[in-house]
């Protein structure tokens, strides 16, 4: 029999209240032991809990859920009690003292939540992402995922999927009758405009951007004011200013969400030909890496020498010695503050074009690998006519969709996505 398992659920103590969920076949017990007896079925009770010896643990609510409709599948008891850490210490004890039950592994709760089929795959990677998420687009992209925006998309391609699978198993049955002796008429067609609801999918900005953020990469020679503007677009001295050419040696990452769009701000060595200093030549050779992997490059340097694609920024213009552009994006000063709102603005449209939107599910690394597959799968099944090879096709793409939403999966898999969860989750 699967044991019985107890944890603190709500935050860290000292805290107001401190919940302890209790799940599995013998939760009820808990309540048995603790308070003598169950409380009428999910509605908050005011209660004493005491442990084995009579001794007076705390005052707290009490809540019993029956299985299986509760959110692990199973039985499930919590005590909403004063959250002081000698509380909950003591409350735990008393449950580890219940012959059959045992503190909880991190994210054990979803697990058995995902093994009872409450949840699918998705929708704990989602879970897991909404407990981690620190901004707000973060959160309501994590939320449409562990909501089963994503989920539902996927059961339905499947069902889809069954329906023209049973056509190509049509086709295999009577492939002696002379009335069916090949695929349907537009078959090919219906396959890969399904192929292409699948690269609308694949097409959208990914998940691990929320957590990056949009990438700004502040690029330019030395003393171009760079430190400055970096130091003044994040609200805080992270960088070291000077006006000796070549503080800057190395790279400076700072992450800070703006109107709810996570960003990671980098502040780079001064780029300019002819150092000897073997530190500041490693820092120009890294501040060209960052080139390559920015979102956007804000170049501070003589217009038209930075990268292709770069926004032309004057930096300094505060001082009547500001180089002069042509066409800049916007005229800026690190020092005073001026117009570095409206550059904030102009990025935070950016990052709206280039991130998932507000409230849009987003595909991770495994999600967007999977997909990819079933796209190929379908687009092999389009251009075969023998409906052996067309169901081939089909059964790959299943199996993709399968492994999406956890129907079929392994258990490293599975020990490497709960193990991200928080004891309690």
């Amino acid at each position: 029999m699967r044991d019985t398992i107890f944890a603190l659920s709500s935050g860290a103590p000292p805290a107001g209240i401190g919940v302890v969920r209790v799940s599995g076949p013998d939760a009820g017990r808990a309540l048995d032991v603790l308070v003598g007896k169950r409380p009428e079925q999910r509605k908050a009770s005011l209660v004493r809990l005491y442990d084995a010896s009579g001794q007076m643990l705390d005052e707290a609510l009490t809540l019993w859920f029956p299985g299986p409709n509760t959110a692990t599948g199973e039985d499930l008891a919590e005590f909403h009690c004063h959250g002081g850490r000698a509380v909950i210490s003591a409350v735990e004890d008393a449950l580890a003292e219940i012959e059959g039950f045992r503190r909880a592994e991190p994210g054990e709760f979803t697990r058995r939540a995902f093994a009872n089929g409450q949840i699918d795959l998705s929708e704990a990677e989602g879970l897991g992402d909404l407990l981690a998420a620190e901004t707000e687009l973060q959160r309501s992209a994590a939320l449409a995922m562990a909501g089963g925006v994503f989920s539902h998309q996927v059961e339905d391609w499947r069902t889809r999927l069954l329906t023209y699978a049973a056509q190509v198993e049509a086709a295999l049955d009577f492939s002696d009758d002379d009335d069916v002796s090949e695929m349907p008429v537009g078959f090919a067609d219906q396959l890969r405009s399904f192929q292409g609801e699948l690269t609308d999918w694949l097409e959208r900005p990914r998940s691990e951007k929320l957590g990056e953020g949009y990438r700004i990469v502040l690029a330019g020679p030395p003393n171009a004011g760079k430190s400055t503007l970096f130091n003044t677009l994040l609200e805080s001295e992270a960088a070291i200013t000077s006006p000796i050419a070549g503080t800057t040696r190395d790279v400076i990452e700072r992450s800070v969400a703006i109107e709810g769009m996570p960003f990671t701000f980098v502040d780079t060595a001064g780029l300019h030909d002819g150092s000897q200093d073997s530190i500041e030549l490693t820092g120009i050779e890294r501040a060209r890496e960052q080139l390559d992997r920015a979102d956007c490059v804000l170049w501070l340097g003589p217009e038209g020498e930075g990268p292709e694609g770069a926004w032309e920024i004057v930096s300094q213009n505060d001082l009547k010695s500001a180089q002069e552009k042509q066409d800049p994006v916007i005229r800026v000063s690190g020092k005073t503050g001026e117009n570095v709102n409206a550059l904030k603005r102009l990025l935070v449209d950016a990052a709206r074009q280039s991130l998932p939107k507000p409230g849009e599910a987003a595909l991770n690394l495994r999600q967007h690998s999977l997909l990819s597959l079933a796209w190929s799968a379908l687009g092999d099944a389009a251009t075969q006519t023998d409906p052996l090879l067309v169901a081939e096709g089909l059964r790959n793409a299943r199996q993709s969709f399968d492994q999406l939403t956890g129907r079929a999966t392994t258990e490293d898999m599975l020990d490497s996505l709960f193990g991200r969860f928080c004891i309690g989750k």
